[in-house]
């Protein structure tokens, strides 16, 4: 009588929107355990472990669609809980370096709600599915096994220090504080190259209540970004539609020009960037939270895929990159790395020889891609520190700043940006043969002078005429 091969065992430390993927993608596989220290909490509420859940996360369309594979129907559980769906640009008011962006159709989009919220509606759908289990309140002391292979990992839960658990896969989804690198090391493994560029960027967010009827008249998301290519720090301003009537605000300045936990600060910030809309806008509007400041937000990149890492073990998320917050690519970088794992699975054992490392090199395609575009902006403000650009890089960075010049006229060249932008395509899409067309025939000749908010949008928001 044939039997059937042992279930398989895989462990993912870290039980926020990564690891919550990366159990999803795994569940079909194994039964799987998800290691977090902190409490998790049955509905939308903070963790301790997440401060950075306290900003704008915006979920692009690239992300947004990678995670309905892994999790179909996820997208419809988040609208139905209060998240957003807002498509891009036309619910989207935003002022490029380049200029203002007009509000035309498009293929694109992004969800928008608290960090609390997504977590919480995937941490409902994944704790449901068959075979996963949660481990809260604990704490992974390190990994167990050799430099050739991880066998689990050492954990102190509330019941019991130092527990082992075993498994046959274990995956790293523990975020920017992950202590891989010194685990690995640990087992003797070292080599891990990393590489950082530091613009010193600080974020400031805060909550306000929303205009009345401004919900039901699908006010849009308003950004005013930065212009790198200027000799002084940059400062952005971002308010985000989210559940609940509210509008969450975040602020950021680089080295230099950061915004402060001084709430009467705040608003003034706003009206200082480049268009004072922003601050226009959350003038005299309630506020609902305390000022939340987050230093420390440099790009960061270890290559685990360049390094001897042991069988049995891959990580994924922050704890492989992490990004300058502003560009909203942490979530999507790691929805879409993860379905590259799901697809490496198809017909592959996790436990067998090499899919650990198979599974790594499988995420670095996004990870490259968002490095390159973040790093590639970040490192030209003002005392920026780390990787200096490329050879090269120069004309291309024209060419880019000539497409987005275009795109505050031109619809095929705002798709264009924003199939990019959203990680919906690659940036190679950029020297496709029709878009290159455009960009050759670029102009800001009769570019928008102010914010694209319409009379009802402005009425609803308190404001006066268009300038």
């Amino acid at each position: 009588m044939n039997q059937s091969p042992p279930r398989r065992h895989a462990v993912v430390i870290g039980g926020s929107l990564t690891g919550l993927l990366a159990a999803a993608v795994l569940a079909g596989h194994a039964t799987v355990t998800v290691i977090d220290a902190d409490p998790l909490p049955e509905g939308p509420a903070p963790r301790r472990g997440l401060p950075q859940g306290r900003h704008t996360h915006l979920l692009w369309s690239g992300g947004a669609r990678a995670m309905e594979e892994i999790l179909p129907g996820v997208l419809d559980a988040l609208t139905d809980a209060g998240a957003l769906r807002r498509s891009l640009p036309a619910d989207l008011a935003t002022m490029t370096a380049r200029g203002w962006i007009p509000r035309r159709g498009g293929t694109q989009f992004t969800v928008s709600c608290s960090r609390d919220l997504l977590d919480s509606v995937l941490r409902a759908r994944v704790s449901a599915l068959d075979g996963v289990g949660m481990l809260p309140r604990s704490r992974v002391r390190g990994l167990e096994g050799t430099a050739d292979r991880v066998t689990g990992v050492r954990v102190d839960t509330p019941g019991e220090r130092d527990r082992l658990v075993a498994a046959d896969l274990v995956v790293d989804a523990s975020g920017r504080g992950s202590r891989a690198v010194a685990w690995l090391g640990a087992l003797g493994v070292d080599g891990v190259r990393r590489a950082e560029v530091d613009s010193g960027l600080v974020y400031a967010t805060r909550i306000f209540e929303a205009p009345a009827g401004a919900h039901a008249a699908g006010f849009p998301i308003v950004n005013v970004q930065s212009d790198p290519r200027m000799p002084v720090p940059g400062r952005t301003g971002t308010i985000v539609p989210i559940e609940d009537g509210r509008w969450q605000a975040t602020l950021s300045g680089t080295r230099g020009g950061q915004p402060t936990a001084d709430p009467e600060l705040f608003v003034p910030f706003a009206k200082g960037l480049r268009d004072p809309v922003v601050g226009e806008l959350l003038e005299d509007r309630k506020p609902l939270t305390d000022v939340a400041v987050t230093p420390g937000t440099a790009n960061r990149r270890l290559y685990f895929e360049k390094a001897a890492l042991p069988e049995g073990f891959f990580a994924v998320g922050d704890s492989v990159a992490t990004f300058n917050p502003l560009y909203g690519q942490g979530m999507t970088v790691a929805a879409q790395g993860l379905l590259a794992v799901r697809a490496l699975l198809r017909d592959r054992d996790l436990a067998a020889p090499g899919t650990g490392r198979a599974a790594q090199r499988a995420i670095t395609p996004q990870v490259a891609t968002a490095w390159e575009l973040a790093t590639s902006q970040d490192i030209l403000y003002p005392g920026a520190t780390g990787m200096e650009p490329k050879a090269g890089s120069g004309l291309l960075d024209r060419y880019v700043g000539r497409l987005m010049t275009g795109a505050t006229t031109d619809e095929a060249l705002s798709a264009a940006l924003f199939k990019v932008i959203t990680m919906s395509g690659p940036p190679t899409d950029w020297l496709r043969p029709s878009v290159v067309w455009h960009v050759l025939r670029a102009s800001e000749r009769g570019a928008l002078q102010g914010p694209p908010l319409t009379a009802a949008e402005r009425a609803v928001a308190g404001l006066g005429p268009a300038r």
